[in-house]
């Protein structure tokens, strides 16, 4: 098979779903399996205690406060939108990345902002939807512990997804053998999105904010989701014009 150059609409206006679809369209099967999971992202400035926090919010929500003394938008270095959380006894103040990554060839399908603080399982339906770019069915939905209960299953089962969720044990009742042994088969599977995480924290500085707001912020999200993709498409068409 040869790979041709990426047929675009106009300068910079290549998005994810553009390139997903051209990459189905080349015979890449998409949608078998998605791996969802989160991350800390630690803010562009420097941590703030919650008053600190608190004071700026308020300050910046009153009239005589959103201008400078030309009488122009004010503009804010400080990071307002960000906030505290502890990971394994680590504290960070920043943001919380939430990622859907397509668990065959590694695409990122989708990527979204919160503030740190937010539990990972309030965006499992998110990721899920949002990562849905081509008319390929969507198989299953792996994702670690952290996004086990009733809510995300019957989330799954409703939009008729195979439940790929980690299970763990309940206050009442030990994990079986059964449930064990597909702990361990599915982490095989989501490895792939901790992976993404490594490569933009290696390659791309992904464990650190560039701007100040979550808006900013999503917008170069966006365009680092896209070259990554482009790269990785190349890649694997690379390998496959290799082998043939």
């Amino acid at each position: 098979m040869t790979w041709g150059p990426l047929q675009t609409k106009g300068k910079f206006n290549l998005t994810v779903s553009d390139i997903l679809n051209q990459f189905s369209k080349k015979g890449l099967t998409i949608n078998e399996g998605m791996a969802v999971d989160a991350r800390v992202v630690k803010s562009a400035s420097r941590p703030m205690s919650n008053k600190k926090l608190e004071e700026l919010k308020a300050k910046r929500e009153t009239p005589e406060d959103r201008l400078d003394k030309n009488g122009k938008p004010l503009k804010f270095a400080k990071d307002i939108e960000s906030n505290w959380v502890t990971k394994n006894d680590k504290h960070y103040y920043g943001l919380k990345e939430h990622t859907a990554v397509d668990a065959k060839h590694g695409f990122v399908l989708a990527a979204v902002l919160s503030k740190a603080s937010v539990h990972d399982t309030n965006y499992l339906a998110y990721c899920t939807l949002y990562g849905r770019h081509t008319d390929q069915k969507l198989g299953f939905v792996y994702a670690d512990k952290g996004y086990h209960g009733e809510p995300n299953r019957l989330f799954l089962a409703l939009n008729k997804f195979k439940d790929g969720i980690m299970r763990k044990d309940e206050k009442n009742a030990k994990l079986t053998e059964h449930e064990l042994e597909r702990n361990k088969k599915i982490s095989k599977v989501r490895y792939i999105v901790e992976q993404y995480f490594g490569l933009s924290h290696l390659h791309d500085g992904g464990q650190r904010a560039r701007f100040t707001t979550i808006d900013k912020n999503h917008i170069d999200i966006w365009f680092r989701q896209v070259a990554f993709n482009i790269k990785r498409g190349f890649k694997i068409f690379q390998k496959q014009a290799a082998t043939a």
